[in-house]
């Protein structure tokens, strides 16, 4: 050949990879009606399932306590003991499957149910359990660093959280060879606002944190603990921005093995691996075309499957129309659907890497690696994950940066196709019939789980022997969690013994206090100064103008009733709301209806904003009104912001919300100045309007 001839290009291999294990996040209602939707998915050509909670389950309330009310079954499945377990997985042997279980604070609770179960369907078998468990194959998300961050799920302060963790690495390294006991998850991480950067240095600090405690723990010999990198699996977002997203994946890949390597000596290359699962990015969907949603999926899957040196293990697709509200079994259908067409009609499993030797990949690889390392080291100075969560640190950086990411598309500096630009539309037939476009949970659900689980205390507690099991195990889960023995043994004997989730979080409380999370509001750069004239300066004019009318400085109450930890709007609205020159009254995630009442009569507020994107805001919303009312402050506006169908929007009005604001209302600037609208109108005040710039 002459040296002008090119070489031929690289033949397929003759054998393809395997495809990734394709799920669906799923769950809702209740455990039979979970269970019958995993089975269908099954059968669609779903090769693992991946478990959505329902909040209660999640912050570890039964569905009769005060704190669950409106949250049963909404955002997944409520499982509240054993047999609800059973339930949730009857007819899906376990020893077969692959199970992804997105549970945080009670993971160990969970994981122990699970086994259980698996044991359970062992001895039905004929089979050894012991032999099941160990066969056991899936993940528990199990990152409770990320919750404290962005999702809110937590319970328990930062110590004894990462004791739980530790503890179940700890015990499944043992018992559970093939089992994931965390997915360090940088998902909600992206959601936050995290840049690619912070993305990867916030998720490998908390890998360091919980590595060092394991390590720290003396719970595994030194000579086995490259088994417990091994195990070590993370969860990761990938936005529509799929090169960078491709290019963030391969950074993560080399900085995972160079950690491994000189951190903590591992010396085998399989046990270095970094092995994750991604959601594609749901932050990025719109409420406005949401057809388009469809395409944004798509290209935000390629990110994690293009380049095969550093290819997802497992995909689950959000699906199209999620800002619109709970999505339905076709829809989730469509989703795996896209899954299945890239694995087995494209031929992308047939070829090597197609990037190794891009100089343009290399060089946005190498600018994330040092982005990242810089980060990491600012992290470890602060004295590692833990401390810079405890400082407000990680949470400040996060919020900041999805300020920064608002602005730009506020500014149109970032497009968004039908929200920013692009707006002209033709009548979709999707959402033509909107309320049938998504899924709606019976509204009965949370009554029947209520019932059903006082109904499984008091038949536990009639029988003498099952009730004195009950108790020891609830003596036995306490003196372990106060005298610093592993929690797994006393959690799984607390499941066999027919102990709830409540119960068993109740004790740890009891142990560990309960926590609250810095809220980044107060320590976060906003949007800053403004130029005059511009949107921005324009509100402030408003808010300062009608503070002069009467006397005294605007003040806004942001609050977040129930147990919906998605905290990033309601972060954002109070960021802007300071900026824009109110008075802000935020006092973060988990609050009832009358701790909101509460605060907004001792603050005086002239206006109270409601964010609830968990399905609630029927049940909880009406609650706050009626404090109001009844605190003597009904002439205090409320507005309300969250995902919420029209129908539910049109009857939160009639009850007297004054204005509800969804996914499609982007612009926090008009926001602001329709809330000075509110005030204005409340106060009998003439309205005012924005100017034009």
């Amino acid at each position: 050949m002459s040296s002008t001839e090119s070489a031929p290009p690289p033949a397929a291999r003759v054998t393809p990879d395997r495809p990734w294990v394709m799920r669906t996040y799923a769950g809702h209602s209740s455990a039979a009606a979970s269970n019958a939707l995993y089975r269908r998915n099954l059968a669609k050509g779903q090769t693992g399932l991946s478990v959505a909670f329902d909040l209660p389950t999640q912050t570890g309330y039964d569905p009769d306590h005060a704190l669950a009310r409106g949250e049963v079954g909404k955002v997944g499945v409520p499982v509240s003991h054993v047999g609800d377990m059973a339930a949730l997985f009857d007819g899906i042997p376990l020893r077969g499957m692959n199970t992804s279980m997105t549970i945080n604070a009670t993971a160990m609770w969970l994981l122990a149910l699970y086994q259980v179960v698996a044991e359970q369907q062992a001895k039905d078998a004929g089979d050894d359990p012991a032999a099941w468990v160990r066969e056991l194959a899936g993940t528990t998300q199990n990152d409770i660093i990320k919750e404290y961050l962005s999702r809110g799920t937590y319970v328990f302060p930062p110590g004894p959280s990462l004791r739980l963790i530790t503890d179940m690495v700890a015990y499944t390294v043992r018992e559970m060879p093939r089992w994931n006991p965390i997915n360090i998850c940088s998902y909600h991480l992206q959601e936050a606002g995290a840049t690619p950067v912070q993305e990867i240095a916030y998720a490998l600090s908390t890998a360091v944190a919980v590595l060092d405690a394991v390590r720290d723990s003396g719970q595994v010999p030194p000579e086995e603990f490259d088994a417990v990198v091994a195990r070590i699996s993370f969860f990761v977002n990938a936005g529509v921005r799929f090169v960078e997203e491709m290019c963030k994946m391969r950074a993560f890949v080399e900085l995972w093995d160079e950690l491994t390597r000189e951190r903590y000596g591992v010396t085998d290359a399989k046990a270095r691996r970094f092995r994750y699962g991604v959601q594609v990015n749901s932050l990025g969907l719109t409420e406005a075309q949401p057809e388009n949603n469809v395409q944004r999926i798509v290209l935000e899957m390629l990110a994690v499957t293009l380049s095969r040196d550093a290819r997802a293990r497992a995909i689950q697709l959000p699906a199209w129309n999620e800002a619109l509200g709970l999505p339905r079994p076709w829809d989730q259908q469509w989703s795996l659907r896209m899954q299945q067409v890239l694995a087995y009609e494209s031929d992308l499993l047939e070829y090597d890497d197609l990037f190794t030797g891009s100089v343009v990949v290399e060089a946005k690889v190498a600018e994330l690696v040092a982005g990242a390392r810089a980060e990491m080291a600012r992290v470890e100075q602060l004295g590692g994950a833990v401390a810079a969560v405890e400082s407000g640190y990680m949470k400040s950086a996060l919020v900041a940066s999805h300020s920064e990411r608002r602005r730009r598309i506020e500014a149109g500096e970032s497009v968004v196709v039908g929200l920013n630009r692009f707006e002209t539309t033709e009548p979709n037939p999707l959402t033509a019939d909107l309320d049938a476009a998504i899924q709606t949970v019976d509204a009965d659900v949370e009554r029947r789980a209520a019932a059903a689980v006082r109904a499984w205390r008091e038949s536990r507690d009639a029988d003498p022997g099952r009730r004195a099991r009950a108790e020891a195990a609830r003596e036995r889960l306490s003196s372990d969690a106060r005298d610093g023995n592993n929690l797994m043994g006393a959690s799984i004997e607390a499941a066999r013994a027919g102990l709830t989730t409540g119960e068993w979080a109740a004790v740890l409380r009891e142990q560990f206090g309960e926590y609250r999370a810095p809220t980044g509001v107060s320590g976060s750069v906003g949007v800053g100064a403004s130029e005059p004239g511009d949107a921005l300066a324009r509100v402030r004019g408003l808010v300062a103008r009608t503070g002069e009318e009467l006397g005294e400085k605007l003040r806004v109450l942001v609050g977040k009733p129930g147990l919906d930890g998605h905290s990033n709007g309601a972060e954002q609205v109070a960021v802007r709301a300071r900026d824009a020159g109110f008075e802000v009254v935020y006092q973060g995630i988990r609050l009832t209806p009358e701790q909101i009442v509460a605060a907004a009569v001792a603050e005086d507020v002239h206006l109270v904003g409601l964010s609830i994107l968990s399905g609630s805001h029927m049940e909880l919303v009406p609650e706050v009104i009626r404090g109001l009312q009844e605190a003597g402050a009904g002439d205090v506006p409320v507005i309300v912001g969250g995902i919420i169908p029209e129908s539910d929007a049109a009857a939160l009005r009639a009850a007297g919300v004054a204005m509800v604001f969804t996914p499609k209302d982007f612009g926090l600037n008009e926001i602001m100045a329709e809330m000075v609208g509110v005030v204005r109108a409340a106060r009998g005040l003439p309205p005012l309007t924005l100017a034009p710039a």
